[in-house]
């Protein structure tokens, strides 16, 4: 017994002693390192049809998919997540009921999350969030019609992680199970929805995982193998290159979001997403919540093949763009549109402002421009790989970078506090896409500016967009001081 005891003083404590001080279970079920290794499962035979590649424009996400070796070996276990330890209480989010406002105390929201909300600095939900969750949480299917910047992202992300926290995973699960999946049309916005995932679930523990074409591939797929995945934000054509591949199965999914869903039938994405539809369970055994800025017929056929008995929340759109956007139209030549923009952001020191254009070529040339006299721009357009988009996108709203010249992949789903001006080098094309561009000022109740350029090739766009914005924008001649040359910088 001497000899015992010497040698535990010798290499460590009692198996009682390791023991952490206020260690406790898991909140859902046993321990996921203790779940019992399973072999990977069989890939599902590969659909001869594969998917064609959209537009580079938007989002080339069907690159080929790397031949996978076979393999015997079993998928690695994850360890239980350990939430951060935090000494907070609901009593330090404090909300005073206030009349015609709804908080999120008044719904039925786990503490972890309450903390995030909290972190976000959101007392009161927004008119879309107060109707769709009012649904949601007590299980129901819903179609929502709100325009971007309402808020129908945490709607729907605070109603699936509830659904999660609420229900314990199963005990044997394989790492490429998700329990929610959320399909988006652009790769811009899975970033942006994963982001927004990422802050609403930081104490909870549940894992968000994102799949994007224009992205590594295998980089993708390790993380995949590395932890189960609880929420996977993806766009149509990547998420198919792993299904089809065997290594993603959709037949555990309890919650289903399509967002998007008017963008995701103009990209022609429709058949990619009802190959995914048909890999999950069917509709009366999972939540399906659907959004979209306009209700077409086309959508509404479509909310009506995919979910049970949806409740439908419709924000008005009387004032279609915010009221907190001034709105402003310079009539002006084509061949004067560069000075003039160059003169605004220069004059007034403009710090972070959205430069819009219809064509990759244009945006690329205005940006050269700016940069070449001497203000710190980037471009955002499909021609950019995907990394630098999200390091420039980064820049952007670390304030890095002055000006964002884009084409309309930046239109949505793009959420960058602080964006003081936005403007139209040229006047799109669908009356929709400018009070997407114009939204992304104006947000959070700050105020914000926008500024078109009407030109001779343009123009005639104006009236479709007054006629969906319900009033008319007065159209002023820019002084004549905002077009004078532009000073070349000596190299």
């Amino acid at each position: 017994m001497t000899v015992l005891k010497a040698l535990k003083k010798m290499f460590g404590k009692s198996e009682a002693e390791q023991l952490a001080p206020g260690t406790s279970a898991p909140v859902h079920g046993p321990s996921r390192t203790e779940a019992p290794q399973q072999p990977r499962r069989a890939a599902p035979v590969a659909s001869d049809k594969k998917a064609s590649a959209p537009a580079a424009a938007t989002e080339p996400d069907v690159s080929p998919a790397p031949e996978r070796p076979p393999e015997a070996a079993k998928p690695r276990r994850e360890r239980a997540p350990k939430p951060p330890v935090v000494a907070w209480k609901l009593d330090d989010f404090a909300v005073e009921p206030q009349e015609g406002k709804t908080r999120f105390h008044d719904f039925k929201l786990a503490p972890e999350l309450m903390h995030a909300i909290h972190d976000l600095g959101f007392p009161y939900c927004t008119p879309i969030q107060a109707q769709v969750l009012g649904f949601t949480l007590a299980g129901k299917d819903a179609i929502g019609r709100a325009q971007t910047g309402t808020g129908k992202t945490a709607a729907f992300l605070i109603s699936i992680i509830t659904q999660l926290l609420q229900t314990p995973p199963p005990k044997e699960r394989y790492m490429g199970e998700p329990r929610a999946l959320i399909i988006a049309p652009t790769r811009e916005l899975v970033v942006q929805i994963a982001k927004d995932a990422a802050d609403l679930t930081k104490y909870t523990g549940l894992n968000v995982m994102t799949f994007v074409g224009g992205m590594d591939f295998d980089k993708q797929l390790k993380h995949l193998e590395a932890r189960h995945c609880d929420i996977l934000v993806a766009t149509p054509g990547r998420l198919l290159d792993f299904n089809q591949r065997g290594d993603v199965h959709l037949d555990m999914v309890e919650v289903m979001v399509l967002d998007e869903a008017d963008r995701m039938l103009d990209m022609g994405f429709i058949p990619q997403v009802r190959q995914i539809i048909r890999q999950t369970p069917p509709k009366s055994e999972r939540q399906t919540l659907l959004f979209s800025a306009t209700f077409t017929e086309d959508v509404m056929n479509l909310a009506k093949q995919w979910t049970t008995d949806p409740s439908i929340v419709e924000i008005e759109a009387l004032n279609v763009a915010s009221e907190n956007v001034e709105q402003h139209i310079y009539a002006v030549a084509g061949a004067d549109k560069y000075k003039l923009l160059y003169n605004l952001v220069n004059d007034n020191g403009w710090e972070r402002v959205m430069v819009f254009a219809n064509r990759k070529d244009e945006v690329r040339r205005i940006e050269e421009r700016l940069v070449r006299d001497g203000v710190n721009a980037a471009q955002l357009s499909g021609d950019v790989p995907q990394h630098k988009r999200i390091k420039t996108l980064e820049g952007f709203r670390e304030g890095k970078i002055r000006v964002l010249v884009a084409t309309d992949v930046a239109g949505r789903g793009i959420h960058i506090d602080g964006i003081s001006h936005v403007i139209n080098f040229t006047l799109p094309e669908v009356p929709d896409d400018y009070v997407h561009r114009i939204g992304r000022t104006g947000r959070a109740g700050a105020a914000g500016v926008s500024i078109s350029f009407a030109g001779e090739d343009d123009s005639y766009q104006l009236p479709s967009i007054e006629a969906l914005l319900g009033k008319k924008i007065n159209c002023e001649t820019p002084p004549t001081h905002l077009l004078r040359p532009v000073e070349r910088k000596h190299s």
